[in-house]
């Protein structure tokens, strides 16, 4: 199979559960690699996401790694199945590769669950919204920069928009409602649009209001995306050099207690979209 110049993070993943699976098995690079008779550095590469995996090699290493977890297996040859390209890939070149990452996360999840301080989630932005956060980017973006992450944006909502689409739920403080991006009637247009996205079935809007004390993880942005099993779960991060992916266990434990924490102090949804209409109607 060719090998990949730049392998997204879902296939690094793959290949570093299939590594993690060996180094707990105690098989060493050149028995794994023999037994699918191939040599070494083929082996390596496939590990590290620069060549694929084929569901039925994984199948061979998972029975002779002795692994117990049938279900993680089948997610795992799941993951080597789906190899058909994303809506995201025409954007590959012309935009960073970590916003490709974070719109093929989102289309593989079984749900996604974000937490935002600064500004309304992603996949629920209105375009003129959007398009008002990327503009306040420092270094700043040219326009031409600025329209295309804009309208890969508007694509991502496809993942909450298809035929089976997303459980998508989002935390919010307040603060973030606040927060002006645009001009009033901007704000306003996102405000209304956030509330009637919160009608939908698939999509749930909690707001953490100012009244509560403390903020678990302030000031990071934070989307945590269920895997066909737990083990595959993803944390996502944005950070200053771009969008930072975790599968870590420990990692991944410390997120789901953020993410607890946020669920018992956030409002209902009902009482979030009431609070959405009123600060909406303030501006």
């Amino acid at each position: 199979m060719a090998t990949r110049s730049t392998p997204t993070v879902r296939q690094k993943r793959l290949g570093a559960e299939l590594r993690g699976m060996r180094l707990a098995a105690g098989v060493s690079t050149e028995y794994a690699a023999g037994l699918l008779g191939i040599d070494r550095t083929r082996l390596s590469n496939m590990e590290s996401g620069i060549r694929s995996f084929s569901p039925e090699r994984i199948r061979t290493l998972a029975c002779n790694y002795a692994c117990p977890n049938a279900d993680y297996v089948d997610a795992l040859v799941a993951m080597a199945e789906h190899r058909a390209r994303g809506w995201w890939e025409h954007y590959r070149g012309t935009l960073p590769a970590g916003l490709l990452d974070i719109a093929e996360l989102e289309w593989h999840a079984r749900r996604v669950r974000t937490a935002q301080v600064m500004h309304v989630p992603g996949l629920l932005q209105t375009e003129e919204y959007a398009r008002a956060v990327f503009t306040a980017v420092l270094p700043a973006l040219s326009r031409l920069e600025v329209e295309l992450r804009v309208a890969h944006r508007m694509e991502r909502r496809q993942a909450i928009e298809r035929a089976a689409p997303l459980r998508y739920v989002a935390y919010i403080h307040e603060a973030a409602l606040r927060m002006p991006y645009g001009d009033s009637t901007v704000t306003e247009r996102q405000l209304r649009y956030l509330a009637g996205q919160s009608e939908r079935e698939n999509i749930d809007v909690r707001v953490i209001p100012n009244g509560m004390e403390g903020f678990p993880g302030a000031g990071h942005a934070l989307l945590y995306a269920d895997g066909d099993v737990p083990e595959l779960d993803t944390v996502q991060l944005d950070s200053a050099h771009g969008p930072e992916f975790t599968g870590a266990e420990a990692q991944l434990a410390k997120y789901r207690a953020h993410l607890h924490w946020m669920d018992e102090a956030a409002l209902t949804v009902a009482a979030s979209r009431d609070l959405i209409n009123d600060i909406a109607r303030e501006r």
